[in-house]
Order: C-alpha cells, then sequence, then structure tokens
C-alpha cells in the first residue's frame, strides 16, 4: 500500500504580503489568536476583512479595534442587497468614518446566484457606489455573470471615483478586465487560479499589467491547490502568489513586491 504524498508545505518569502480579501469574522473565532500567528508566521503584514451584510458590519468594526494589523470595509454584498433601505444605508455610511475602514465594500453584481433581483443589486450597488465617491473612499467589487450591467454602471460612476478600487476575485471576461484597467481599477486574483479549470483566469493575470493586481484569498472560500478541501486562510497567501508569479515569469519576490505596492496604493495611501 502507498504513502500518501505529503501536500506541498506554504512557503515564505522575504517580502511582507498584504492580504486584501479575506473574511475573518467567518473563520472559527475560538481559534483565532492561533490562526491570526500562522498568518503572522507565513509572512502576512496586513489584513483587509471585508464586510458583507447588516450581520457583520459591526463586527467588521470589533475586529479592526482588537488587531493592529487588521483594518476593514463597509457594505452590503449584491446577495444582500434586498436588505438595502435608508437605515442600512446609514449603517454602512457610519461605519465609514471608522479611522481602520479603508473601503466600501462588498458591493456589486451577482446573476449567478441571484438572491436579491437584478433591480435591487442595481440599486445597493449605485448608492454605494455614491457614497464611496463621496467619502473618497475606493470600492471592492463583486461581479458574476453581470459583466454588461457591471460595465454600465460603473460608466456612470468611475468618473467620480478619485482612489477607484478593486474587482476582487476577478473572473470575468478579459473585455470586461480590459475596461477596469483602463479606468485605473485594481484586479484582485486568490487561489481560483491554482484550480484545474481556471485557464481563463490565468489569461486574465497573463494580460493584466503587473502595477494593477492585487493578491486576496477570499478566506474561508476558495482554499488553493494543494489543500482544497480544507478552510481557506490568508496563510496560504505564499501558494497564490506562487502560482501568480509563474503565471507571468517573473521572481516570485518581484511579484510581491509589486503586489504590495499595489495594495498600499489602494488601500493605505495618504490623500
Amino acid at each position: 500500500m502507498s504513502k500518501r504524498t505529503p501536500k506541498k508545505p506554504v512557503p515564505t518569502f522575504q517580502t511582507p504580503i498584504i492580504e486584501t480579501h479575506c473574511h475573518l469574522d467567518y473563520l472559527a473565532q475560538d481559534t483565532m489568536g492561533d490562526e491570526l500567528q500562522a498568518i503572522t508566521d507565513a509572512g502576512v503584514e496586513r489584513i483587509v476583512t471585508i464586510a458583507v451584510s447588516t450581520d457583520n458590519l459591526a463586527t467588521v468594526l470589533s475586529l479592526c479595534d482588537q488587531h493592529e494589523n487588521i483594518w476593514g470595509t463597509q457594505g452590503i454584498h449584491p446577495h444582500e442587497a434586498s436588505s438595502w433601505g435608508s437605515s442600512v444605508a446609514q449603517s454602512v455610511a457610519t461605519g465609514a468614518a471608522h479611522p481602520k475602514v479603508v473601503a466600501i465594500g462588498e458591493i456589486g453584481l451577482d446573476y449567478y446566484y441571484e438572491h436579491a433581483s437584478p433591480q435591487a443589486q442595481t440599486q445597493a450597488f449605485e448608492a454605494q457606489l455614491a457614497l464611496a465617491a463621496e467619502r473618497d473612499l475606493p470600492v471592492v467589487i463583486h461581479t458574476r455573470e453581470a459583466d454588461a450591467d457591471t460595465r454600465a454602471v460603473l460608466e456612470n460612476h468611475a468618473p467620480y471615483l478619485r482612489k477607484k478600487g478593486v474587482i476582487h476575485s476577478f473572473t470575468s471576461s478579459q473585455a470586461l478586465a480590459d475596461y477596469c484597467l483602463s479606468e485605473g481599477f485594481y484586479l484582485g486574483f486568490n487561489g481560483i487560479c491554482t484550480f484545474k479549470n481556471a485557464d481563463n483566469v490565468r489569461a486574465v493575470i497573463d494580460a493584466t499589467p503587473i502595477d494593477s493586481l492585487v493578491l486576496e484569498t477570499d478566506a474561508p472560500y476558495l482554499t488553493p491547490v494543494p489543500y482544497r478541501g480544507r478552510v481557506n486562510s490568508p496563510r496560504f497567501l505564499p501558494l497564490i502568489a506562487e502560482q501568480i508569479a509563474e503565471i507571468k515569469n517573473m521572481p516570485v519576490e518581484a511579484l510581491l513586491k509589486a503586489a504590495r505596492r499595489n495594495s498600499m496604493a489602494l488601500f493605505f495611501a495618504n490623500p
């Protein structure tokens, strides 16, 4: 009987890594201290944890308050768009004033699941884009099976977003990628780029300028190969960086330096 092949260990690199998109409050809270230590040991120096619903707006702020190396966002995900109204809008706006909130998000359109109607999604998306422009914050955008409508909405709002933002977990068409890049948005890539059936994502990565991409995990989802089946964590970011560097045919440290520079410009640059 053959022995089971051990999984490839997660590498470590010299350049500090910024996690631009995860959901820390979805990880086991009773082991959060150990998990954060493992994330730090993996070389991750900053974490942006993302708000998605009325249920976790305050939780994200609490994580920011409790941990020096955690920042957050405020926003309502398209899956939750039917909850959008004046009181929710006020909650997002109030939370956005927190000193460690670095963006409005996760916002956008998702026609794959349609947990909310396209009309409700568009209303919430546009309102939050307007808030981001008003507060001079970047946006974190989710788009799935909604390329045409995402572009149509952004064409109306991108000119007013001085800090633009990121299309996170990019899996859309090259055409939408080209449009977003031309408008000054970053593209966020995660463990999907390691999946066997993700040639389309690898092609977009190959075509994306090195100064326009950022790294993310979307943890606890989308765990990269060879750890699929396990709960994802920002500590797997080095595997994602390694894969993207291979796609771009460049040294991993060079990729990490560029991604860190981009992430700092996106979320942490002074006006």
